[in-house]
């Protein structure tokens, strides 16, 4: 399949069903709800997130969040800012203090639609959640207050920190990435 457009997301090439059932979703959600980019607990909405790799690509990323106690990758709410690609790379910059982190791609890496359980503040809701690919270059991390912990997650133990499908397909995605086949 090729890649294919939209607005404010950028461009995907899905490459298995589970990528066409998710960026189908990503399409008709956007398409369909006006405030697709906001924060409406009521609808969900479209997040942004960074698979920020280490300068030798070993290793991942990976943020303790705390509000939601589990390791995940970087990212968060748009809240209005329809240019998802900015905004995964600004917060890839904001929870993880690197200094500079550069895009390996000018394409969605990944999309992974999951659903944020319900909190004091809101309710249940879906993140369709836009991913991207970056590479970290300079600066030490330092983390934020969205944080327990940060952890360079080597690739090939990440099933030891998470069992997050929406996580643990960067292998899979990269590897493919990495022999020019994306």
């Amino acid at each position: 399949m090729s890649a294919i457009t939209l607005s404010g997301v950028g461009y995907y090439k899905p490459r298995t069903a589970r990528d066409r059932k998710m960026w189908r979703h990503l399409r008709k959600f956007c398409e369909s709800e006006p405030q697709a980019f906001g924060r409406n607990a009521e609808t969900g909405h479209v997040t942004g997130s960074a698979f920020v790799m280490s300068p030798d690509m070993k290793c991942v990323l990976l943020t303790h969040h705390r509000k939601l106690d589990r390791w995940l990758q970087l990212g968060g709410h748009c809240d209005g800012i329809a240019d998802v690609p900015f905004v995964a790379l600004k917060e890839a910059y904001e929870e993880s203090g690197l200094s500079r982190i550069k895009p390996l791609s000018g394409q969605v890496f990944d999309v992974d639609i999951h659903e944020i359980p319900q909190t004091a503040k809101d309710r249940a809701h879906l993140h369709y959640d836009v991913r991207y690919l970056f590479q970290a270059e300079a600066g030490e991390i330092a983390v934020s207050g969205e944080s327990h912990t940060l952890a360079w997650v080597p690739l090939d133990r990440l099933q030891e920190v998470t069992e997050s499908p929406g996580v643990l397909v960067l292998r899979e995605k990269l590897a493919l990435f990495l022999s020019g086949g994306a």
